[in-house]
């Protein structure tokens, strides 16, 4: 590590786009971790300090700083981390309210802690960013800069399984968790890809899809250029009523959303419910091609209108044909949801990387993990597949 330099910058405009954007292809590819998308979380002030996420966005440069230099641009930016000091537990889906819980009871301060993610996203994908015989030493440095930093905690969320390998080796713990995807196995269109449900899936979807066309409703999806700016101000009502519903406030804001349907629109993908003629409801999932896999990534979702199964039909069966139709491979629920198996999903396993200072605190963290991962693989093992048996994995 002598002749590299770890540093940490306030704000991702701070680090040039285009060398962060060939740190993001050398790892994998992936939109989320782009630098405009990044951006755009900060600059609509969705991450902030006063939102409880202070980015500190590591990079790891080659070279040595020139005499009294303490750190600058020069040198090869050969390794970045997406880092937030966060200040509470929110918008992760990795709980570990019960560990800060425990930090409190014995006097200890469990926040600030050290994330690395893509904020309110638990998508898997690279957090390590850089070139494959790079990547031990950028874990190496997270390790070393948390270590430094005094802070409780390190939580890498939603790993790769070559990041997951590379922390745990700079010596961070591991986490399992369950998430349920949509794999398309070449299915020309809807109708077949029901056909290869077990009969009591199959039949529970089309009944749920006829209550939400006898109540009048018709769906449409857009992409890209197809969506306007009164499309995504109408998704936001939506989106921001499901959280008014629940006593809370969006973590996102209007801004976020227009920064992306403006830089990323090829990879935005709208699902607009109306009846009689007026808008009532939408979904909206990213689209995403990572090492030429094509991916779906969802959903925000909200409604003006309480209609029975309309969620159903947003949030999974429109986007689920429109992923038939355009050739994508898999779609990603997002967190939690066993109810996603009924609707042609399986369960996949998802994982991430923690480190803690406190050496008792670890040790416990550490039998406590041990005993989680038992419990989900048996959880996962023990789910049925909602496809019919010759069908196959």
């Amino acid at each position: 590590m002598r002749s590299l330099r770890i540093e940490t910058v306030a704000s991702i405009d701070e680090i040039d786009a285009t060398a962060w954007d060939a740190l993001v292809d050398a790892s994998g590819g992936s939109v989320l971790l782009r630098h405009g998308f990044l951006r755009a979380f900060e600059q609509s002030a969705s991450v902030c300090t006063e939102t409880g996420w202070q980015p500190r966005h590591l990079i790891l440069r080659a070279g040595t700083p020139a005499p009294g230099e303490a750190h600058g641009g020069d040198g090869q930016l050969i390794a970045a981390v997406p880092l937030y000091a966060k200040s509470h537990s929110y918008g992760e889906f990795v709980f570990d309210w019960a560990w800060a819980d425990a930090y409190a009871r014995n006097g200890l301060a469990y926040y600030p802690k050290w994330l690395c993610a893509v904020p309110f996203t638990p998508v898997p994908g690279a957090r390590l960013l850089a070139a494959p015989d790079s990547r031990s030493i950028a874990a190496r440095a997270l390790v070393q800069f948390a270590t430094a930093s005094k802070l409780s905690s390190l939580h890498v969320l939603y790993t790769t399984a070559s990041d997951q390998q590379a922390l745990l080796q700079a010596g961070c713990m591991a986490r399992t968790h369950v998430q349920f995807h949509w794999v398309n196995r070449g299915w020309a269109d809807f109708d077949a890809f029901l056909a290869d449900l077990t009969q009591p899936k199959r039949k529970k979807i089309r009944a749920e899809r006829r209550k939400v066309r006898e109540a009048g409703v018709t769906t449409r999806v857009l992409t890209g250029r197809e969506l306007g700016p009164d499309d995504w101000a109408f998704f936001y009502r939506c989106y921001a009523n499901t959280y008014e519903q629940r006593g809370n406030s969006p973590y996102l804001t209007p801004a976020f959303f227009a920064e992306v349907g403006v830089q990323f629109p090829d990879h935005c993908v709208m699902a607009i419910a109306s009846r009689h003629g007026q808008p009532i409801a939408a979904s909206l999932l990213w689209r995403d091609t990572v090492e030429g896999v094509d991916r779906l990534y969802g959903r925000y979702w909200g409604a003006l209108q309480n209609i029975h199964c309309l969620h159903f039909e947003l949030a999974y069966y429109a986007p689920l044909e429109w992923a038939i139709a355009n050739g994508i491979a898999v779609v990603e629920g997002g967190a939690q949801g066993e109810h996603k198996l009924a609707r042609g999903f399986e369960p996949v396993q998802t994982h991430s990387a923690h480190w803690l200072a406190h050496p008792a605190f670890a040790d416990a963290v550490g039998r406590y993990l041990d005993q989680e991962r038992e419990g989900i693989c048996g959880y996962a093992d023990g789910l049925n597949s909602p496809f019919r048996t010759e069908v196959g994995d």
